[in-house]
């Protein structure tokens, strides 16, 4: 099962400012390529801070101080890895409330940037593919089942489980593998276990119901 990277999520080609970049400049970059912040970056391409539209607006509003990205931009700057995971990222964000992260190589040099709206693509997965992978990754390659006793529904990223497994202590791994799919949103449990009737509903087959 694999995770979609923040390099599969990120925008690749990141537009970028100097320190010494003037406010008017910034505020066409941002309007030109449909963005609400830019990263800063020094000589050597390394980011160093993030000026964003609250930025320009807080200048311009106390018009106290330089108008240089320099003088605006928020810092320090916490910056992703493309090898990270969304969730890794995710968590980030939450920690430090941010609303973007530049993404950088191992040089600590600026490749591109991810944005909220970029982690909100893994929730735009088609469910055929939500689908396939449970089937493919979790039912036979991790927990080695037959395919043709279960039946794995989705709709626009709910998961509804039914079939009978052979045993019960089976049913809340295969929960929480599903649960860890890109895209899936929430678990049905309606499983049912050889010589028992049909599973207790999944908690958010409560909240649903």
């Amino acid at each position: 099962m694999r995770h979609r990277s923040v390099a599969d999520l990120m925008t690749p080609t990141a537009v970028a400012v100097q320190p010494g970049t003037p406010f008017k400049e910034i505020a066409r970059l941002l309007d030109e390529y449909g963005i609400t912040a830019v990263p800063v970056v020094d000589a050597d391409d390394r980011p160093v801070g993030v000026v964003s539209e609250a930025d320009l607006l807080r200048r311009h509003t106390t018009k106290d101080g330089p108008s240089t990205a320099e003088a605006m931009m928020s810092s320090p700057v916490h910056v992703a890895r493309p090898s990270w995971t969304a969730v890794e990222a995710a968590r980030l964000m939450e920690r430090h409330h941010v609303k973007r992260l530049p993404v950088v190589d191992a040089d600590g040099r600026l490749i591109g940037v991810l944005s909220r709206s970029d982690l909100l693509q893994l929730f735009l997965r088609r469910d055929r593919a939500i689908q396939e992978e449970i089937l493919e990754d979790v039912v036979t390659r991790i927990l080695g089942l037959s395919p043709a006793s279960l039946h794995i529904d989705v709709a626009e990223g709910r998961v509804t489980l039914s079939g009978t497994l052979a045993r019960r202590g089976i049913g809340p791994i295969f929960v929480r593998l599903c649960e860890d799919v890109d895209g899936v949103v929430e678990v049905v449990d309606r499983l049912a276990y050889e010589g028992e009737g049909a599973g207790e509903p999944h908690r958010g087959d409560e909240q649903a119901g």
